[in-house]
């Protein structure tokens, strides 16, 4: 009896407290079925009664783990009298969970801390020791806390991102680079081009996208809200957004921004509260403002006895600063006639249009044979300077140059450079984008021919939309701004007669030859536009 009355008052209660988050201070921490493992075989060489056993998956970096406060409570209502652990850091990395452990022992409610890996005694010796093993926890989470965000904001400065690729990039390990995703990243400009449109819903285009075969980094289907969070990436276009700053990215872009502003745009349109409407669709209310006091046009529709409907529209005259006089209503087939007479305007004849497209093919690769001394000059010129800055550099080191000297010399340097890099940024944007620009917009003008000519009225608006603005309606007229673009063709005097008998200006052939001089005099004309426009 002697015996066991000894064994029992010798056995103390404990619980055993194991953690280990996901946190990168943890990754060389041992395992939580390893420290179990290990304070399991310290609880039985020490004869101590085992309680409960804690496993936290938490971070300690900030107070609030669920389970460790359940814990401390127990400890105060004297459900055990310590606590076995693998290190003090698995029980605080914070001030405020350190704190609560060295007063809980300050005031008896501990009465025995144990660690594998470390020494304690509830003396003035120990505590000390345990307050410094805690204070070391905190200083190496800061610490390493600190050395990573350093090593963010430098990688963000050279224009590096810092994390997992985005997806339709991919990170290449051994450079520590971020490179295209030649799979995905088709995808990816997909989707911003479809969304663009105005004409899908972000339900819809992601039905669009994962049905062409999209899907995120661990084989899922991307969601609604994944779509939503791409398409307002700026990294797409070449830039970094971190911490609520922007970097510029060495990356690859697989979008411009031109496209990236255009989903923006589309995106906070459809965020507005869209008022339901329960009549018929009318696809131009809204389109056109009068011309006299600058309002809204609205529309109506009127059935007669027949049956038949005609759709109408008027201003509203809501001005209240001026009293509209435009009494007439405009029949919606009145407006789209006059729209595919404005399509035909712009519209380039087809010998016309591909005898343009084969001389910028030419004229594309002759400018890259002239260009190519020009580029190789400035890039020389470049590498010239870096070969100063370096001397500059050596004679500060060597103390040839002060301080003072050796600053102003440099930032002389630096802004020539400078200067040299925006010429050379500027011509090589300008001799690339404006054939690959003038191609598009050749062809654009081709297709306003043929939509112009199909009964596709939502076709005709949304391709009037996109060559200008400012519509507006006066005495059953239409009329708008065009593009500057679209501006060259139509007084170019070779757009395409309007079907319907209509007429419009025309070059008179008198020869092969004068024809093919007013096609050169307007192709040039075109690619100086997007050599001055090259966005």
């Amino acid at each position: 009896m002697t015996n066991s009355n000894n064994t029992k008052e010798q056995t103390r209660k404990f619980f055993i407290y194991a953690r280990k988050s996901t946190d990168s201070e943890d990754r060389q921490v041992r395992s939580i079925g390893d420290q179990i493992s290990e304070l399991q075989e310290l609880a039985k060489k020490e004869n101590l009664e085992i309680v409960d056993t804690i496993v936290e998956k938490q971070t300690a970096k900030k107070p609030g783990r669920p389970l460790f406060a359940e814990m401390l409570k127990k400890l105060e209502a004297g459900e055990a009298v310590g606590i076995l652990a693998w290190h003090p850091d698995r029980l605080a990395r914070n001030s405020v969970d350190g704190g609560q452990i060295i007063y809980l022992v300050d005031t008896g409610v501990i009465q025995e801390l144990k660690f594998p890996t470390f020494w304690f005694d509830p003396t003035p010796q120990g505590k000390f020791m345990l307050s410094i093993a805690f204070g070391q926890s905190k200083y190496y989470v800061d610490n390493l806390s600190e050395n990573i965000k350093r090593g963010h904001r430098q990688k963000l400065k050279n224009g590096l991102w810092p994390q997992m690729a985005p997806l339709g990039y991919l990170n290449n390990k051994e450079t520590k680079m971020i490179y295209v995703d030649k799979e995905k990243s088709p995808f990816i400009k997909k989707a911003f081009e479809a969304y663009a449109t105005g004409n899908n819903t972000l339900k819809n285009l992601r039905k669009i996208i994962n049905g062409l075969g999209l899907v995120g980094k661990k084989g899922k289907m991307l969601s609604v809200s994944n779509y939503q969070y791409l398409l307002q990436n700026p990294f797409y276009h070449g830039l970094i957004r971190y911490g609520g700053e922007f970097y510029e990215g060495k990356h690859k872009p697989i979008i411009s921004k031109k496209l990236f502003d255009e989903v923006q745009e589309v995106m906070k349109r459809k965020s507005k509260p869209q008022k339901v409407d329960k009549m018929k669709f009318f696809l131009y209310r809204g389109f056109f403002h009068c011309a006299e006091c600058g309002y809204t046009i609205t529309a109506d529709r009127k059935i007669k006895k027949s049956g038949k409907e005609y759709i109408y529209y008027y201003c509203t005259k809501k001005n209240p600063n001026h009293k509209c006089t435009q009494n007439v209503f405009t029949r919606e087939e009145k407006i789209s006639s006059q729209i595919k007479i404005e399509l035909q305007k712009v519209s380039l004849p087809d010998d016309c249009a591909d005898w343009m497209i084969k001389e910028l093919k030419k004229e594309k690769i002759q400018s890259s044979q002239s260009s190519d001394f020009f580029v190789q000059k400035l890039k020389k010129e470049l590498s010239k300077l870096d070969e100063k800055l370096e001397k500059l550099m050596n004679a500060y080191l060597e103390s040839v140059l002060n301080i003072k000297e050796y600053q102003k010399a440099k930032n002389n340097l630096i802004n020539q450079k400078q200067v040299l890099k925006d010429k050379l940024n500027a011509f090589e944007l300008k001799s690339n984008n404006r054939f690959e620009l003038a191609d598009k917009f050749i062809k654009d003008s081709k297709q306003a021919k043929i939509i112009a000519s199909k009964e596709n009225p939502e076709g005709i608006r949304d391709f009037l939309k996109k060559i200008g603005s400012n519509f507006q309606i006066q005495n059953q007229n239409i009329s708008f701004s065009p593009h500057k673009a679209w501006q060259i063709v139509a007084k170019s005097a070779l757009s395409v007669p309007p079907a319907g008998g209509a007429t419009a200006p025309q070059v008179r052939k008198t020869s092969e030859n004068s024809e093919i001089v007013n096609w050169r005099y307007l192709l040039v004309e075109i690619l100086t536009f997007f050599e001055q426009n090259p966005d």
